[in-house]
């Protein structure tokens, strides 16, 4: 039987045009039944049916107080949550969300090709991937490095392109537990063309099973 995830796609600060090829990429994940909303009230009802919540490049301040109160409760009994790209530019104003998702966006350069080192290939979201992965994205620099709060997946190497502003030490990619919950993040996935990417799909999808506890 599918899981049912639920992928909120609010914005209220950039939006990004890979969106739509965003949904329908999850929407045919196979082991998954997904709804697909922008309503902010989809988070104030009860979320037990659902398997994970997936914020897919959401971003500004997108829920309200209930909808806030039902996600930390949600994911503390055991729900997942996933994040996906801009999801780590959303809900600035909510401490929680900043521990929950493990780190917040910052800046970054400009969309340009570069490297992807994989760290941990135990995972169902990195087990497919080649050691260094060639990858073109927007290389998000966060207001701090989440290691040590989270389980380090992938990180940038930033001698492979131009701008980066975290050094050495630059994860991409993580997930953790919060409370009985599990919590998966990338930071990849800013263009149209990620979604097309079977190496890409394969890393998202990897992401949520885990967060869903797909098989697990």
């Amino acid at each position: 039987m599918a899981l049912r995830l639920l992928v909120h796609t609010r914005t209220a600060g950039y939006r990004h045009d890979s969106i739509p090829d965003a949904v329908a990429a999850v929407g045919e994940f196979a082991g998954f039944d997904v709804d697909v909303t922008e309503d902010p009230a989809a988070l104030d009802r009860p979320l037990d049916g659902y398997a994970a919540v997936v914020f897919l490049s959401t971003s500004g301040e997108i829920l309200t107080p209930a909808g806030r109160a039902r996600l930390a409760a949600y994911v503390a009994a055991g729900g997942g949550f996933a994040g996906v790209h801009a999801a780590s530019c959303t809900e600035y104003d909510w401490p929680y969300y900043g521990e929950l998702l493990g780190a917040r966006f910052d800046r970054h350069p400009e969309y340009q090709p570069g490297r992807v080192l994989v760290e941990d290939h135990d995972h169902p979201a990195t087990r497919h991937l080649p050691a260094v992965w060639d990858v073109t994205d927007e290389w998000y620099d966060f207001r701090d490095n989440p290691r040590g709060r989270v389980r380090v997946l992938l990180r940038a190497d930033e001698t492979s392109y131009d701008g980066g502003g975290m050094g050495d030490d630059h994860p991409l990619a993580w997930c953790r537990e919060q409370g009985a919950g599990r919590v998966f993040y990338t930071a990849l996935g800013h263009a149209r063309e990620a979604y097309r990417d079977p190496a890409f799909l394969a890393h998202v999808r990897g992401g949520l099973a885990w967060a869903a506890r797909l098989g697990q």
